[in-house]
């Protein structure tokens, strides 16, 4: 959605709202922790002579795509070819960004002063011009104000006139400099009234972190600091922390006082770091948390705002904890499962090596994160914690535990101690407001439900009992897959299975979340993938290395659906008593020895046979053959 209909949007509700600025940050580890940290509206910095042109767009691409944030991509004009400027917008364009902030910018730090190219541009204006006589409407062009004048031109009236210029040309909205004097800004905005400057104009805010930052930037900007902030920060310059607390408060004095004047959007130079701004916005009570207003969640997944993607409404559930890599691995379909019971199976999944869906983190860092597990036990034991919220994040999880699981904590903690590890669920919801700050989605008025729904690893030793249990209930759908592709069920066709969905006045039955065949089978494969990347962290030979490949190599990925929405505990019953063998065995390291995972088939499923299911696996080769579960054929 283009920025200014936001704004405008608020403002009919007359709610205040907020927006950050971030910039490409030097190190992958930086990009990864900065996508952490994103959240309502944001914008991205482009850098003099777009020097940081590449990461910006494809931080753009994962922003619009992955995250689902609205996003507005500042581009400059200063020292870059035309070609540059036309790429730029392609790939904004085919990210499915519709805001661009553009600028003349500032000179790369090798030159004195900015200039043009011989077929670039000299002024902001001409680049909003350029923008609107190739893409029309598509962008909403954001344009820079300055209250108290730029770098090269202290006039104030004559960037106004400049300013006009700008949105004459097509600029649709107006992010100004940061400054610290109120009184300064709004008397700047009432001039730009006067001067028939009528576009929204928002107000840039630096949130104050450390007393030296501080007076760096307003020593840059040339922008004017009240004398009492200087005495009320001056006793605390040498302690972060107080600084820290006494900026927050003058901050949020300043913004209180924007609001009250009725500018109801503030914007956040964060300089990539939450705490500061975080602790502001949580004064203004304007985080959700504080604000006592519902979250604007569409869908119960997060959803996309790439180019053809934002009017996606149904998505298989077993990406549920990794909507990165789902985005990634559907990034070229033409079509989406779209419609009241949507299908996945016509486009292809994307292969598993593209961006974004490979195991995240170093294998230093999740060494460190998950220990060096020697037996099975000590894999349920890291899953256990981060069901307790002690782990941030596994394998199959892009973040930590949702606070939906815990109406089922319990009955999950009782699994993962034996053994039993569980991936992905959630719990039966037999109508619930759409409002609801755990269950709840959709425009408000609605209500929710949600079948049971439970997804984990079998062991070969207690596979055969599993199946026999879950075809001995007409209430469960379940698939079951090893590594190999071997799959039983007892679904009666290839079709989707709602496992979400909504009812909300004067609209259609909205199902957002199904369990099918095709969908589970690509999953399948990234699932068993993630487990072989986490053994691939330790080093060939080694205990914790053997362990986890046997774990793939052996295991089920079960996923069960209780199609009974009234049930939520029926689900786990069918795992009662069971438990793996050999919960303790050890696996010792073989240093150097490149196979030391072979020869450990069964070991975690003792003695017990080859299981009925793994019959037709012969050689560890897939038979292309049919097969019959409760009297209804499929091919592998």
């Amino acid at each position: 959605m283009h920025i200014s209909k936001k704004l405008a949007l608020a403002h009919e509700q007359d709610k205040a709202t907020f927006s950050f600025e971030f910039f490409p940050p030097k190190t992958a580890q930086g990009v990864q922790n900065l996508y952490d940290r994103m959240d309502p509206f944001i914008d991205i910095t482009w850098g003099a002579g777009g020097r940081h042109s590449q990461l910006t767009c494809e931080m753009v691409n994962a922003a619009q795509s992955h995250y689902g944030l609205e996003t507005c991509m500042h581009l400059t004009c200063t020292d870059m070819e035309r070609s540059q400027v036309d790429q730029a917008l392609r790939l904004a364009y085919k990210a499915g960004c519709t805001n661009i902030l553009a600028l003349r910018g500032d000179p790369p730090r090798e030159k004195e002063k900015w200039e043009a190219k011989d077929d670039g541009f000299k002024h902001a204006k001409d680049l909003v011009k350029y923008i609107k006589a190739h893409y029309d409407d598509h962008f909403d062009i954001g344009v820079a104000g300055y209250p108290e004048g730029c770098d090269d031109n202290r006039d104030v009236d004559v960037l106004i006139d400049h300013l006009k210029e700008k949105v004459d040309a097509g600029a649709t909205f107006v992010i100004t400099q940061m400054f610290y004097d109120v009184d300064i800004f709004l008397d700047w905005v009432e001039k730009c009234r006067d001067r028939g400057i009528k576009v929204p104009i928002i107000p840039g805010i630096m949130p104050i972190s450390t007393y030296a930052s501080f007076e760096r930037r307003a020593n840059w900007t040339k922008c004017h600091v009240p004398s009492d902030w200087y005495e009320a920060l001056g006793p605390y310059k040498n302690d972060d922390a107080a600084v820290r607390d006494v900026g927050k408060d003058l901050i949020v004095q300043m913004c209180r006082k924007i609001l009250d004047a009725g500018i109801l959007h503030l914007h956040f130079y964060t300089m990539n770091l939450a705490q500061a701004t975080r602790m502001i916005l949580e004064e203004l009570a304007m985080t959700p948390e504080k604000s006592g207003l519902p979250l604007d969640k569409p869908l119960p997944w997060r959803q996309s705002l790439g180019l053809n993607r934002r009017d996606e409404n149904v998505r298989p559930i077993f990406w549920r904890n990794r909507n990165t890599s789902y985005i990634a691995r559907t990034a070229d379909w033409d079509e989406f499962p779209n419609g009241r019971w949507g299908d996945s199976r016509s486009p292809a999944f994307g292969e598993l090596d593209a961006y974004g869906i490979g195991l995240k983190g170093t294998n230093e860092a999740n060494m460190k994160l998950w220990g060096k597990p020697r037996t099975l036990q000590d894999v349920a034991n890291l899953f256990v914690r981060f069901l307790n919220g002690d782990l941030d994040r596994l394998p199959w999880s892009e973040g930590s535990i949702s606070g939906e699981a815990d109406s089922i904590k319990e009955n999950l903690l009782r699994l993962n101690k034996r053994g039993l590890l569980t991936i992905n669920s959630q719990p039966a919801v037999n109508g619930v407001s759409s409002d609801h700050s755990v269950y709840g989605w959709g425009p408000s008025g609605g209500w929710v439900y949600q079948k049971a729904y439970l997804e984990l690893f079998i062991f070969p030793s207690i596979i055969d009992t599993v199946i026999e249990r879950l075809n001995g209930d007409k209430n469960l759908t379940y698939y079951a897959v090893n590594k190999k592709g071997k799959l039983v069920t007892n679904a009666k066709d290839e079709g989707p299975n709602a496992v979400t969905w909504g009812i909300f006045p004067n609209r259609e039955v909205v199902q957002p979340t199904i369990v099918e065949t095709v969908s589970f089978l690509a999953w399948k494969d990234e699932a068993f993938r993630l487990g072989e990347d986490w053994a691939k962290c330790y080093p060939a030979g080694s205990g914790s290395r053997k362990l986890i490949e046997t774990i793939m190599d052996e295991c089920y990925l079960v996923n069960v659906v209780n199609n009974d929405f009234h049930q939520t505990h029926e689900i786990f019953g069918i795992f009662e008593n069971l438990q793996p063998q050999d919960l303790d065995k050890v696996f010792e390291d073989s240093p150097g020895d490149e196979n030391a995972a072979n020869g450990t088939r069964n070991v975690l499923s003792g003695d017990a046979p080859v299981s009925a299911v793994e019959k037709d696996i012969v050689n560890g080769e897939q038979r292309k053959i049919p097969f019959q579960t409760n009297g209804v054929a499929f091919s592998n």
